[in-house]
């Protein structure tokens, strides 16, 4: 069983954020330029929150608002729904099925350890299988 604190050692513990009254285009801008699908929401240096692509799409473009008036505060997901580094990866694929999220921040004692994202995820289990699999064929074969 892969936990989460073994995912962030492989992955690293890159935290990329914003804050809660910046606009959302410098969010979605930070989001491209660093190739991620969703960023923190801070506040000195609290998680309030978590803005997504997909909050942008459904929250501004959906709803015509501007992207440059439009503060992440008023369409961030809050509070954002975390895991612990204790945490396992089947878990963590469960919590984001039932709370239909891609993005998960590791959080230990109030500390922000990091950010999963469901292909993380994915490719934890994947690896995960493909290993049992050489391991079942090995013994088969004896």
């Amino acid at each position: 069983m892969i936990l989460v604190r073994q995912l962030l050692n492989e992955k690293g513990d890159a935290i990329y954020s914003t804050a809660p009254g910046a606009p959302v285009l410098e969010a979605i801008r930070t989001m491209a330029e660093r190739n991620v699908g969703a960023l923190l929401v801070l506040d000195a240096g609290a998680l309030v929150g978590i803005v997504s692509e997909r909050d942008y799409t459904r929250k501004v473009i959906l709803m015509g608002r501007s992207s440059a008036d439009t503060p992440v505060s008023a369409i961030m997901s809050a509070p954002a729904i975390t895991v612990s580094s204790s945490d396992t990866v089947d878990h963590c694929m469960q919590v984001c099925t039932r709370s239909h999220v891609r993005h998960l921040p590791v959080v230990d004692g109030g500390a922000i350890l990091g950010v999963l994202s469901i292909g993380d995820l994915v490719k934890a289990v994947i690896s995960e299988q493909a290993e049992e699999i050489e391991q079942l064929q090995r013994y088969i074969a004896g």
